[in-house]
């Protein structure tokens, strides 16, 4: 019998994955101070490449340099990163796997102070366990206008590198999880107030890529809820959850929210953000990514078998050594 982490899974629009495992974003810091890619890059990817996932994601790639949050973050905000963006691709799918490029903005979570322009939905600091941030301005009609060119702009650049997919970072307390949660979103217009409104600029932004770029699949990576009190609930984003796959989105990558990414204090063991994948797991067509900790063969055999998420993340594991992490994980 086949173990489940080898089983493939096909995805609404079709594309195929060749198996459950999925290496997630992960900030590498090798792009150069304009966000272009370097050797550095290409060598990373490749690495991860030979963890056996079948899919890798490409680590957030800010969509402006406004909404840049480290001083050597990939870029997507220009074609001047179109040629390495391709390299990358190309490097992904010459190691035999699937890949996806992550987009951002941090809005007003910039944590290296270096954006030139600190702005969020109503100019709230955003909290944070572990900091305290700076105090974004408001954003206008004109900006939210801007944010959702940009987005696009950025999926149609990774259509153009031949990335399978597009993940818009709407998680961990940068831009559209402002726009999502409560804490931070405090408008009185369109696009703030009720929780439709407070989604409104991320599902025009998944519309706008559907139609531009019908080819790319696209996926979310979303809280399972804020994690912070008053903010997103386990509710709110099971309805946020429909109306991404309304509009198109066939992945659900579930995270943590606006506090950040790093884990709980009170989390232990494997796994620790599994608990809030598997109620949103086929509740819709999207499949479920689950993550938090995950490293061992019994923990991800168990989580599938029992349906509370469709495909695994295993990060750290990964990057602390894909070839180890390939002869313990996903040979037979």
């Amino acid at each position: 019998m086949t173990a489940l982490r080898f089983t493939p899974l096909t995805l609404t629009n079709g594309l195929t994955f060749k198996n459950r495992l999925v290496v997630p974003p992960m900030a590498s810091q090798t792009a150069n101070e304009n966000g272009l890619a370097t050797d550095k890059t290409f060598s990373h990817y490749h690495n991860l490449a030979l963890s056996g996932a079948g899919l890798v994601m490409v680590e957030y790639s800010h969509v402006n340099l406004a909404g840049r949050s480290e001083k050597n973050q990939l870029g997507a905000h220009d074609d001047a990163c179109l040629p390495g963006l391709t390299q990358i691709a190309s490097t992904l799918h010459n190691a035999g796997v699937k890949t996806g490029l992550q987009i951002t903005h941090c809005g007003g979570k910039d944590s290296a102070g270096i954006s030139c322009d600190i702005m969020g939905p109503s100019g709230i600091t955003v909290p944070a366990y572990d900091r305290v941030l700076p105090t974004p301005r408001a954003v206008t009609l004109d900006d939210i206008n801007q944010w959702q060119q940009d987005f696009v702009a950025a999926a149609i650049r990774a259509d153009k590198a031949g990335f399978d997919l597009v993940e818009i970072h709407c998680a961990h307390g940068y831009g559209i999880n402002q726009w999502l949660s409560p804490l931070a979103n405090q408008r009185e217009d369109e696009y703030g107030g009720n929780l439709e409104n407070r989604a409104r600029i991320l599902i025009e932004i998944v519309t706008q890529i559907k139609q531009v770029a019908p080819r790319l699949a696209v996926m979310t990576r979303i809280p399972g809820q804020d994690g912070y009190p008053g903010g997103l609930t386990h509710a709110d984003m099971a309805q946020v959850s429909q109306w991404l796959v309304t509009a198109g989105v066939e992945i659900l990558n579930i995270s943590s929210g606006i506090g950040g990414w790093n884990r709980p204090k009170d989390k232990r063991g494997e796994g620790f953000l599994v608990e809030d994948a598997a109620p949103l797991t086929g509740k819709t067509t999207a499949a479920v990514i689950g993550v938090g900790g995950i490293e061992s063969v019994d923990y991800i055999e168990t989580i599938l078998a029992t349906s509370q998420v469709d495909l695994v993340a295993v990060g750290r594991a990964i990057l602390a050594g894909p070839v180890e992490f390939a002869h313990k994980v996903m040979q037979g």
